[in-house]
């Protein structure tokens, strides 16, 4: 129902220097401001839109990785090398980059996770597509590593979302009309 409601509101990401993408990029770069490493994903549908937030990642010489479906459905990451590199290998999934996929252990190395979610709650629970990609995989980051969600602002939810034992929780949220830590937040707080 939410990738529902998202499809009829939101710009599809191929819709580029869009106000709403220009916006998700110029918090999200706020939002990582000195960090060196950044995991982040290549937007498809009406997911918050990143190929602009990439690209400028990249012309600043910052280290990106993205998500690869690696061998026997294995979680890996590809480092960002440009979109001019970036192929659908499947139907359905986001392009990835080409080169050696890195394991998944390679996000132990980044300062920062850029995820997307189709809801985020007061207390940082995401509700993301089902698949539990990054539940598996946030667990591998190092200590102090900021994990922020990119929403659209309709998308914070005042209400508890179901949870599972093994889902992992974000530090901070993107939307195209400001960037915080959820910690702290009038959000969190729900003032």
């Amino acid at each position: 129902m939410l990738r529902q409601q998202r499809c009829g509101q939101h710009p599809h990401p191929d819709a580029g220097h869009s106000p709403a993408c220009e916006a998700l990029m110029e918090h999200a770069l706020q939002a990582v401001e000195g960090m060196g490493t950044i995991a982040a994903y290549v937007s498809v549908g009406n997911e918050p839109c990143t190929r602009l937030l990439l690209e400028h990642l990249e012309v600043e010489d910052r280290v990106v990785l993205l998500p690869v479906l690696g061998p026997h459905l294995s979680r890996c990451w590809g480092r960002f090398t440009g979109t001019a590199d970036l192929a659908e290998r499947a139907p359905g999934r986001p392009p990835e980059p080409g080169g050696d996929p890195l394991p998944a252990e390679a996000v132990a190395d980044v300062d920062a996770l850029l995820i997307p979610a189709l809801a985020i709650d007061r207390a940082g629970n995401r509700l993301g597509q089902g698949g539990g990609w990054y539940d598996r995989v946030l667990p591998l980051r190092r200590e102090g590593a900021l994990v922020l969600a990119m929403v659209y602002d309709d998308e914070l939810t005042p209400s508890p979302l179901p949870t599972e034992p093994h889902d992992q929780r974000v530090d901070a949220v993107i939307t195209p009309e400001q960037w915080f830590l959820l910690k702290r937040s009038v959000f969190a707080s729900g003032s």
